[in-house]
């Protein structure tokens, strides 16, 4: 490439140096002159620049940045010969080397003035545009592409139409550049010396804002006229933009300008306000509006100099200042919030137990101590420390006990739910510091409830956790504790409310999941499944008519057999509460109703017109007694005549094939299969265990997801037996060249607990003796390696699984024993149970195979039967 000799008025730039356009390329020069450019004798091949995001129109003397080797290699090619460059955009600027497919075929003809080199290896190109042109053909060069290039040649047109387009077009443009703040002045006054139609219009698209695609097509037309209509179109759009622009800022500056005032007139007032003493000035509506609220809240001393003070602050505060906004929302919350109103409660003992009993069948416990409690309250005005705790399964009736607590007392309901709070906050508030504070779920409650006094429950206590934003069970104490709730601090608030008059009522479904500080300050009682009889009572007397009624049928219609609901309870559910029979009721009502109005269409085919008629569009409301309305719903009156029976066997129909069945090979003896209690968290259930022996290594393999504790049970249980062998009527050696496997079905729920001790020592001594068991014999305690049976939790719930699987004898531990006196007596029917302290007292009952499970005792006391065993064994051998 031949380096440009430099102008013979200055001296050459220096090797590397950036080379700056010569001062005497001015302005009138970028634009090009008013001389007409002769094109005569063009190459037969132009090398091609594309250009990236630009367009680049003729009669304009533009720099371009080359940097790209296809476009170096274009340029080097041009300045070769006669210097002439075909100027095309690219259609997608993100390609960074375009194909002859991705540019544009309307371009610019232009011609190389000259070259600049840049230290950062750049080259800056000084082109002028000569005239529009198309390129007929790509060719591929080297290194770059070429196109035959046909020039489009500007025909002189003088008319009226032409003129007119002119006139009008420059007037749009002035227009243009008297809003657009972007452009200098001096662009227009270049224009204003421009005459030739052509490069005004070029002049104009070369200036104006728009898209590439846009510019573009003022290329690839050829007509002047249709040009010119073009650019107009797009003068008049950018004329709108801007004009909205501007009356959006006119907006802006209003309002600033309108705050500004408003800033300083009330700095005036506070002035005024100053110098007269506040007298003399009334105080704006709003704010007197919020002191009467607070003097209506007849606010406690200390609270009410904390108000006086943020009202001075208010006062003092610009309206439009955001500090404002905040002082005056805490002041609402101030005033919103109930310091002294409560409600009268029904102290009636006879009223409460109609309605607890009315909302509840069985949780005798529960009722009895509500009871005890509304008894005190008829002594004494005021009564601390009565904080309880509900802790049973899923679906035994913590939440709706709570609420029918709050309807007998006459009190205010609130429920606050605590399940994955983490954040201290959400209990005590956040500071006011922060931007959108809120007190905390509490203060919310209280100002809910609209008293001093209402019913809280705190549901889900036990499924609270802590990160790193805090420990809310620790903030839950200064709630639940009666010596501090009177003073309970809110962070938002920032001053002493009183809790003491709420009646706290939490639940849990575990106890053991709740921190121990939190549990210490509360009072358990602890709500067990229901048996077979009482899920009976509960369906007849609540979940059937409240099912019927939701479902728009009646008594009359659908007739329960008690069979059918026991069909439903043994063999479609299986939990302590009656959530999932409450969802089977829901669907045989589903199903029922499907029946009935097809065999009220069969039977009454002129009702079908009818029932579409029905379904029309209704324009008819009716308002509900909290006063809301609600658009009125077509409905069919049933005939009482129209009746269908649900029995045992249209419940299989309805609910298809039952999910449980209760087989009675599974409660036959079997060699090596215990049937084990479990205590979960949605209540009692049977864990039965499988043991079996065979050939191969010595080891002991577990299988069924156990947790660590259950598999240290197990290995504690075959080193008890391993270590009694003799005793225990078993060879020294009994597992050598054997594998000992445990499994305990479900594999995929994970299980844990030291209770199965026993179960696991009595399904290992059955595989290896090959002695069955009883089937109808369940077991639970913990063991220790010398033979002791440990006591172990959650009796009453295992005991209640027990009998639902119809278990008809347990063993328990010894210090279990006195638990048995707080367990209802239902659960104890049928049942019988055996305490023992060591595995050789429950040797004799688990193999006895000939006395019935009604009969069966200890045989004598730890030491004797151990001795027994021992002698039974000699005799074996």
């Amino acid at each position: 490439m031949s380096k440009e000799k430099p102008s013979k008025n200055k001296p050459a730039a220096p090797k590397g140096a950036q080379i700056e356009i010569e001062q005497d390329i001015d302005l009138k020069s970028l634009v090009g002159t008013e001389e007409s450019v002769e094109l005569t004798k063009l190459p037969a091949k132009i090398p091609v620049l594309a250009l990236r995001d630009v367009i680049i129109f003729p009669y304009m003397i533009f720099p371009v940045l080359v940097g790209r080797e296809s476009s170096l290699s274009a340029t080097m090619s041009a300045m070769a010969r006669e210097k002439y460059l075909f100027l095309v955009a690219q259609k997608n600027s993100a390609v960074d080397d375009p194909a002859k497919e991705e540019l544009f075929h309307h371009g610019t003809l232009a011609k190389i003035v000259r070259i600049i080199r840049l230290p950062n290896g750049l080259v800056k190109v000084l082109v002028d545009g000569l005239e529009q042109a198309i390129a007929k053909k790509y060719l591929a060069a080297d290194g770059h592409i070429e196109a035959e290039v046909e020039v489009i040649t500007p025909v002189h047109i003088d008319n009226p139409e032409l003129e007119a387009l002119v006139r009008h077009t420059s007037e749009q443009f002035r227009n243009y550049m008297k809003h657009s703040p972007q452009h200098p002045p001096e662009v227009l006054m270049q224009f204003e010396n421009m005459s030739d139609p052509r490069r005004k219009l070029f002049y104009i698209a070369a200036h104006i804002t728009k898209d590439l695609d846009a510019k573009q097509r003022i290329l690839e037309l050829t007509d002047i006229r249709e040009q010119y209509l073009h650019i107009s179109g797009l003068l008049a759009s950018e004329i709108d933009i801007l004009k909205i622009g501007q009356d959006i800022d006119q907006k802006v500056q209003s309002t600033i300008q309108k705050s500004q005032r408003n800033f300083f007139l009330h700095e005036q007032i506070r002035i005024l306000k100053k110098e007269l003493g506040d007298e003399g000035l009334e105080e704006h509506p709003e704010l007197a509006k919020l002191i009467q609220q607070l003097a209506d809240a007849h606010l406690p001393e200390a609270v009410q100099t904390k108000a006086n003070e943020e009202i001075e602050r208010l006062r003092k505060t610009p309206a439009m200042s955001p500090e404002a906004g905040v002082i005056r929302t805490y002041l609402e919350w101030l005033a919103q919030v109930p310091w002294f109103k409560r409600t009268q409660d029904n102290l009636n003992i006879g009223h409460v137990n109609k309605v607890l009993n009315e909302d509840h069948f069985a949780l005798e416990k529960a009722k009895e101590r509500i009871l005890d409690h509304i008894a005190v309250l008829n002594l004494v005005d005021k009564m601390r420390g009565q904080i309880l705790c509900l802790v049973g399964a899923p679906g035994v009736g913590k939440t709706s006990l709570a609420r029918s607590i709050a309807r007998a007392l006459g009190r205010e309901f609130i429920r606050i739910s605590l399940g994955g709070v983490r954040d201290e906050a959400e209990i005590r508030g956040h500071r006011r510091t922060y931007i959108g504070a809120l007190p905390g779920k509490i203060i919310q409650s209280m100002k809910r409830a609209g008293v001093t006094n209402p019913l809280i429950l705190l549901d889900e206590i036990d499924k609270m956790s802590m990160d790193f934003r805090g420990d809310p069970s620790s903030a839950m104490l200064e709630v639940l504790d009666p010596e501090q709730n009177n003073t309970f601090s809110d962070h938002y608030l920032d001053v002493d409310y009183d809790l003491s008059n709420v009646f706290f009522i939490t639940t849990a479904n575990i106890a053991y999941n709740i921190p121990l500080p939190l549990l210490d300050r509360m009072e358990v009682i602890e709500l067990p499944g229901y048996l077979e009889h009482d899920k009976l009572e509960i369906a007849k007397r609540h979940v059937i008519p409240a099912q019927l009624a939701a479902h728009g049928l009646t008594n009359d219609n659908v007739k329960f057999e008690d069979a059918a609901i026991l069909k439903i309870i043994r063999n479609y559910t299986e939990e302590a509460g009656v959530r999932e029979l409450v969802r089977k009721i829901q669907k045989v009502c589903r199903k029922s109703a499907r029946a009935l109005i097809t065999k009220e269409i069969m039977e009454h085919p002129e009702r079908d017109e009818e029932m579409l008629n029905m379904f029309q569009p209704l324009s008819d409301v009716t308002v509900t007694e909290e006063g809301k309305l609600e658009p009125t719903s077509p409905k069919i009156i049933l005939d009482k005549d129209v009746v269908i029976e649900i029995t045992p066997a249209r419940i299989e129909e309805f609910l298809g094939v039952p999910k449980y069945r209760t087989s009675k090979k599974e409660l036959e003896p079997k060699v090596g299969a215990v049937m084990g209690l479990a205590w979960t968290s949605t209540g009692g259930d049977v864990l039965p265990v499988e043991v079996t022996v065979m050939k191969g290594s010595e080891k002991l393999t577990l299988t069924g997801q156990l947790g660590d504790v259950m598999k240290e049970s197990a290995q504690a249980a075959l080193s008890f037996i391993r270590s009694n062998a003799e005793s225990l009527g078993l060879k020294a050696d009994f597992t050598k060249d054997k594998e000992i496997h445990i499994h305990l079905p479900e594999g995929a729920v994970p299980k844990d607990g030291p209770s199965a001790g026993i179960t696991l020592t009595m399904a290992m001594l059955s595989a290896v003796s090959g002695k069955p068991v009883r089937g109808d014999l369940a077991m639970t305690g913990e063991i220790t390696l010398r033979g002791n049976v440990l006591s172990i939790g959650g009796l009453q719930e295992k005991l209640l699984a027990a009998q639902r699987e119809g278990i008809k004898c347990v063993l328990i531990p010894q210090e279990n024993k006195r638990k048995l006196i707080e367990i209802p007596k239902k659960i104890l029917e049928g049942l019988n149970i055996i305490p023992i302290e060591r595995i050789e007292q429950a040797i004799g009952i688990v193999f006895d195979l000939k006395t019935p499970a009604a009969d069966l005792k200890i045989i004598a006391s730890p030491e004797k039967t151990k001795k027994i065993v021992k002698e039974r064994s000699k005799k074996q051998k």
